[in-house]
């Protein structure tokens, strides 16, 4: 239950823009999935996730400007007393779109068919500008789009925070039998 209470914090928190994309990680990674992820605007670099323990995790910071999802669905496997919990969310397909503005998502994978429109890569992570206030330090790599088109997604993330996100259709599951999304 403090897990259903604290995801419905942080949500609440980032639908207000209140939750920096910057916190401690809770050193569990989840799942997540869309049909096909569309936006205005990437930004992405190499950073480091901290857990609260001290421990690291190597990620992939995703800067979306606009994104639109044709369909969602975020899992996680939590272990607890009665056994293991799968933690699922859904939204979107029959629903309607989902969308968020200034998505970012500190990944470790992402697999799918994309599509970079005015691309630009190996440029200077402190210069990225396509996505306001997601820009890495300076002399790191990073690269940045003006479009993004991702069917099939399939990724493994860290954190996920946004400014303002719009699920539709919104479904939210707590099981022992749980399927995930992948």
């Amino acid at each position: 239950m403090a897990a259903v209470t604290a995801v419905g914090a942080m949500a609440i928190a980032m639908a207000h823009g209140a939750l920096a994309a910057s916190f401690a990680v809770s050193g569990t990674s989840f799942q997540v999935s869309s049909g096909r992820l569309t936006s205005a605007g990437l930004a992405s670099y190499v950073a480091t996730d901290h857990a609260t323990d001290g421990s690291g995790h190597p990620v992939a910071l995703l800067g979306l400007g606009r994104a639109v999802l044709s369909d969602i669905c975020q899992a996680v496997t939590v272990k607890t007393p009665v056994g293991d919990v799968v933690f699922k969310l859904t939204a979107g397909g029959r629903a309607g779109q989902v969308t968020a503005d200034r998505l970012v998502i500190d990944g470790s994978d992402l697999v799918g068919d994309a599509y970079f429109g005015t691309a630009q890569i190996g440029r200077d992570a402190s210069a990225l500008d396509q996505v306001p206030g997601v820009h890495g330090k300076a002399g790191d790599f990073g690269l940045q789009a003006g479009r993004i088109s991702v069917a099939g997604v399939r990724s493994h993330a860290w954190s996920a925070t946004g400014g303002d996100f719009r699920l539709k259709g919104l479904r939210l599951d707590v099981s022992l039998d749980g399927r995930r999304c992948f």
